[in-house]
């Protein structure tokens, strides 16, 4: 299905008719990750407020739906917390003939979420991997109460879950009695009301839990998720947030949108919100 883009150029009628035979004037479609929906809804709101000709749709589903509805043409801007795999880069490249564009938008400390009383307040690498494979069951075993840990997770859909799989798990499965919830709110609001309870999922995403502090290694210094420690790449578990689209979209009213977020004013928004400015060098045209 052809995708419609918005091209609105007063006073020119060229670009009028151009915008009338291919596009819906003034609408922009972002669709994937939900830990970026909070972040991309904020920019778009404070985008319309400023252009109110354009209309921005953002919608959530993970960084896989984003990924599927960008080759399927029925997406301007696909939202991701991971990079495109493989496959799905053939995809794209099939569906319209082009790598997609990738832009890195903003920084995140992939977060742990514990339960406000949880006595816990530092956890090893090794030992998230070996609580969230079942290898550790009991908080008793990493200095907190005797009982049993319960685990909250996010759909395989997730840029997150695959995130947190390959890079702290290692490619190992998650436990089976891990539970598995649609979204990274969902996860917080579990963990909120249990005292056993532990998740993951975006920095932004904090009120309601704690925080735990992250070690590299056991015994070692406990790393909160802040911006110095994740700018300067101290805090373990850090990563990009990216956007992709087809570069025959990166035009008119598209152009202008991912262009402003990745500006001063657009970045403070990503601060704004919860999440961490990139660098100036990284923001690249």
């Amino acid at each position: 299905m052809k995708l419609h883009r918005s091209i609105a150029v007063a006073g020119s009628l060229a670009a009028l008719l151009l915008a009338a035979t291919t596009s819906l004037a003034g609408n922009v479609t972002i669709k994937g990750s939900d830990t970026m929906v909070i972040l991309g809804q904020k920019w778009a709101e404070v985008f319309m407020q400023k252009n109110p000709d354009t209309k921005i749709q953002v919608t959530g589903g993970g960084s896989g739906t984003g990924f599927a509805a960008l080759q399927n043409k029925q997406t301007d801007i696909a939202n991701a917390s991971r990079k495109i795999r493989a496959k799905e880069r053939e995809q794209c490249i099939k569906a319209f003939g082009k790598n997609p564009r990738e832009y890195p938008v903003a920084l995140d400390g992939l977060s742990l979420y514990v339960h406000a009383n949880n006595p816990v307040s530092t956890l090893c690498i090794e030992e998230i991997r070996d609580i969230f494979t079942g290898k550790i069951t009991n908080w008793k075993q990493v200095g907190g109460l005797d009982t049993p840990i319960i685990l909250y997770s996010r759909e395989n859909s997730s840029g997150t879950y695959e995130f947190f799989k390959e890079h702290v798990l290692l490619g190992r499965d998650f436990a089976a009695k891990a539970q598995t919830l649609a979204g990274t709110a969902q996860v917080l609001q579990q963990v909120a009301q249990d005292p056993n309870g532990i998740g993951y999922g975006g920095a932004a995403y904090g009120s309601g839990a704690k925080h735990l502090k992250v070690s590299a290694a056991k015994g070692g210094e406990g790393i909160e998720p802040t911006e110095e420690t994740v700018v300067s790449q101290k805090y373990p578990i850090w990563r990009h947030l990216f956007v992709y689209l087809n570069p025959e979209l990166e035009k008119g009213e598209v152009k202008v949108f991912l262009d402003w977020i990745r500006s001063e004013e657009g970045q403070k928004v990503v601060k704004d919100v919860g999440y961490y400015p990139l660098p100036a060098n990284l923001r690249r045209k």
